[in-house]
């Protein structure tokens, strides 16, 4: 089999001498590495997409196809923005796409004026990193369809369709979608528009039934539904905790008593991992300092002790649904 890869052209530059920062360093940073096991086809993102993403954040993906015998096809969404390159050299805010098994890198990309062509890999890998310094996020940031191919005696390898799928491949990956426009585009990838239009078009049927039954007075945003649901499955949210609990210190008295910390809270009923039971364990922890009013007992002397003080929880900036018993995520 041959693969021919033509270089992407490089965006407008836009230079800014007043900022001296050193280029990132290779893709691979394996602290921060998450393995997605691919079984049909979706898709990553930066942080918020498609809006601004956060800053100071580096995210490595390491895409693994379940069958050894297959590769792994990388498409940009049309929506992309990064921070402009300078000197014509993504340093700054950047993604960037590997081939594990020789650790070439297939390109590295920034800006807004060019979106980055599709990337195919040589096995069943492939890295992709992102990362975003101090200075001038942008947006929408990127998004990234990855897609299962088979390779054939030809030169260029067949795309399996959603339609070839066995169903609960297909509802893996149907599960992978942020949005209703991406899982058209997905399904009916030539006229995905029309089909949209019609998703949403009433028709008589349904206005006489929501008329007769009072049932239906409006069309169904799917989106926020989906987002509804996500609010309520596995996420960071607040819980307020005991801080003489928390610290393990029952010699001493906090005020105020308890404070709020994110924590992971929720269910996992849409876990599409292959276990008999998913938990909700956190995959990002920060540690935050709050200060507060210390209270403790003076040695040998009536009276309390007071003074302000810092105490450190810890708080769940990312969650995520896992096989029960597997902590790591």
């Amino acid at each position: 089999m041959r693969f021919t890869y033509i270089p992407e052209e490089h965006p407008t530059t836009i230079t800014n001498p007043s900022r001296a920062r050193s280029e990132g360093k290779g893709v691979q940073e394996p602290q921060h590495e998450k393995i997605i096991t691919v079984s049909a086809n979706g898709s990553i993102h930066s942080p918020k997409f498609p809006y601004t993403y956060p800053r100071n954040t580096v995210l490595v993906w390491r895409l693994v196809a379940v069958e050894e015998n297959v590769l792994i096809q990388l498409t940009f969404d049309e929506r992309f923005g990064l921070e402009d390159p300078e000197d014509d050299i993504c340093k700054y805010d950047f993604v960037e796409v590997e081939e594990p098994s020789d650790g070439t890198i297939l390109g590295r990309w920034c800006g807004s004026t060019t979106v980055p062509g599709k990337q195919i890999s040589k096995g069943n890998q492939i890295r992709i990193r992102f990362v975003s310094d101090e200075y001038f996020p942008s947006e929408p940031g990127f998004c990234i369809h990855y897609t299962l191919l088979v390779p054939t005696e030809s030169a260029s390898p067949t795309i399996l369709p959603p339609s070839a799928l066995p169903l609960e491949l297909l509802n893996n990956a149907v599960a992978g979608f942020s949005t209703v426009e991406e899982l058209i585009k997905y399904l009916e990838p030539d006229r995905w528009q029309l089909d949209l239009e019609d998703l949403y078009r009433p028709t008589w049927q349904l206005l006489g039934k929501a008329y007769i039954h009072g049932r239906k007075s409006r069309v169904v945003d799917l989106n926020l539904l989906k987002e509804e649901v996500r609010m309520y499955s596995c996420t960071p949210r607040n819980y307020s905790v005991s801080l003489r609990e928390e610290l393990k210190r029952t010699d001493t008295i906090f005020w105020p008593l308890c404070l709020l910390v994110k924590r992971c809270g929720g269910n996992c009923g849409c876990c599409q991992h292959a276990c008999s039971e998913c938990q909700c364990v956190p995959t990002k922890v920060t540690k935050k300092y709050h200060e507060v009013l210390q209270l403790k007992p003076r040695s040998g002397v009536k009276g309390l002790h007071k003074s302000l003080t810092d105490v450190p929880l810890d708080h769940h900036e990312e969650c995520d649904c896992v096989c029960k018993g597997n902590t790591e995520g």
